[in-house]
């Protein structure tokens, strides 16, 4: 019998049944979760609810306590403790500011009243449970801090003097105490920059200041300003209106160009754009001294009397405020007649332009008109020769004049010489004629019938046996030209064997005869 193994782990049972103790419990430790809110902010001054509950689906598992802490430089800070058997104990600096909802094994939540910057930061909620020990989970506390905004104006004037180009300030807009900071921008439509600081104090809030710079100038007088704050989804907006000084403007009125002798009630008046407005107003005459009969009154000059050639010159006009002193100048030229008056040039260009865009579009509509009814004209003719059959065509107009001859000249025909070799040769080349009816086959017709087409060609009778072509010397020349081949009749034997003398006329250009000449049937 072989000898009993020994083992060498004397201790192995008592480790592998507290292996399969652990391993027991493994599901639940799973199972038993700390939940909370991942971030929680709010404004300073307002509460927060930080929640916190416990998942134990083990009953065996029992709660001894809910913790509230705070992660302060590593370490943790005691907020709240619910102890069932102790209570609610709550810890400075979170007295009167902190408590417990509804306290039990399950929940662990808490309020926070009246926040301060100093509660931001890491909170964590623990559990401790007997006997798996603290089950905790952690959330983020964000205390917003809404900033105060404000525009002000700059206390120094704005002056605009010539050939002054550095920006000075004139507005400034500021963001205080913000947490995080807010955006500025400016909204104008002046040519200025705006420049930008950010402090940071010394309680976590964030301090934005912007101003906007720029040259002063006339045209920046009385021009808006406006600051825009924009802070989450908070939106601040002021605005102001720039008060720009500036020297005088002069302008001189009164003078239409037509300064007649004995013309009377004239005067010059002296106008000016100032800020501060003109106090003194000067008048004088360039070298010469102002007409005896001129009487000053403020920005006014007014002649007395009828107008005279002493009154002609160059008069000035000088204005004066606070910032300085400004003058104009008016060219009197004094006539003998009065210039004659008529339209303004303005006006007559106008009603021209408007005359002529009226003929020109009026002159293009009847073109287009006259243009529409001719293609309808000549679409619907051909429609009419397109739908006609081949035996009622008319014949088409003449487009030369020498088309309009009822009869050929000797001058118009050419004759052709063919050699005794080459004439057979050559009149098999020439193109048989086409007659002017189409006889191709088609249906019968009672007429049709009564002919007789059963005959061949040769046997057709010529033509000249029952047509007496009555024509002019010219065309009787026509006929000793040598035929290329006999002229095709289609008329029958005895059509007119009652008759036999009836002679027929050649047509003229454009009738719509049966038949052909027998001259156009030959080269």
């Amino acid at each position: 019998m072989a000898p009993r193994r020994q083992s060498r782990c004397p201790g192995c049972s008592w480790a592998t049944g507290v292996c399969l103790l652990v391993a027991s419990l493994v599901p639940g430790l799973w199972a038993q979760t700390v939940l909370v809110n991942d971030t929680v902010s709010g404004f300073i001054g307002t509460d927060v609810v930080l929640h916190c509950s416990f998942t134990n689906p083990l009953p065996s598992v029992k709660i001894t306590q809910v913790t509230w802490q705070k992660a302060t430089n590593g370490s943790k800070q005691n907020v709240a403790i619910y102890n069932p058997a102790m209570g609610v104990s709550i810890l400075s600096p979170y007295k009167d500011r902190v408590t417990f909802r509804n306290p039990s094994f399950k929940d662990g939540t808490i309020q926070l009243s009246r926040l301060e910057l100093e509660d931001e930061g890491v909170y964590i909620c623990e559990f401790a449970t007997f006997p798996t020990g603290n089950r905790e989970s952690q959330l983020n506390l964000t205390v917003l801090a809404k900033p105060t905004n404000r525009m002000e104006g700059t206390t120094r004037p704005l002056i605009a003097r010539s050939g002054k180009t550095e920006k000075i300030p004139v507005a400034t807009c500021m963001s205080s105490n913000g947490k995080p900071p807010s955006t500025v921008t400016w909204d104008t439509k002046l040519k200025g920059e705006a420049e930008f600081q950010e402090i940071k104090n010394s309680n976590g809030t964030i301090t934005v200041i912007s101003r906007y710079r720029l040259v002063p100038s006339r045209e920046a007088h009385r021009q808006q300003l406006m600051c825009v704050v924009n802070y989450q989804l908070d939106r601040f907006t002021d605005s102001m209106t720039l008060n720009v000084q500036y020297e005088p403007e002069v302008t001189i009125e009164g003078f239409d160009g037509n300064w007649f002798l004995n013309r009377k009630d004239v005067k010059l008046t002296c106008k000016s754009d100032a800020n501060p407005p003109a106090t003194t107003y000067q008048w004088r005459l360039l070298n010469g001294s102002l007409p005896e009969n001129v009487e000053v009154q403020n920005n006014t000059l007014f002649f007395k009397g009828p107008v005279s050639y002493s009154l002609a010159g160059t008069y000035i006009c000088e204005a004066t405020n606070t910032i300085g002193t400004r003058s104009g100048l008016v060219e009197v030229n004094v006539t003998d007649k009065p210039l004659p008056q008529g339209a303004p040039g303005g006006i007559i260009g106008i009603l021209g332009g408007v005359i002529a865009a009226a003929l020109i579009i009026g002159v293009a509509i009847t073109v287009f008109i006259i243009y529409r009814r001719q293609q309808k004209s000549r679409t619907e003719t051909d429609n009419d020769l397109i739908d006609l059959p081949p035996s009622h065509k008319p014949v088409p107009p003449p487009k030369r004049k020498q088309e309009m001859k009822s009869h050929l000249t000797a001058e118009d025909i050419q004759v052709v010489h063919l050699d005794n070799m080459k004439q057979e040769e050559e009149i098999q080349k020439l193109p048989l004629q086409t007659p002017y009816y189409d006889m191709a086959a088609s249906e019968s017709s009672p007429y049709s019938d009564k002919l007789n087409f059963g005959k061949r060609h040769s046997e057709i009778p010529d033509a000249s046996d029952h047509l007496t072509c009555c024509c002019s010397p010219e065309d009787q020349y026509l006929e000793k030209i040598p035929h290329v081949y006999n002229p095709l009749s289609y008329l029958p034997e005895n059509l007119y064997s009652h008759r036999a003398d009836v002679s027929f006329c050649c047509p003229p250009p454009g009738s719509r005869a049966p038949y052909i000449c027998p001259k156009e049937q030959y080269v």
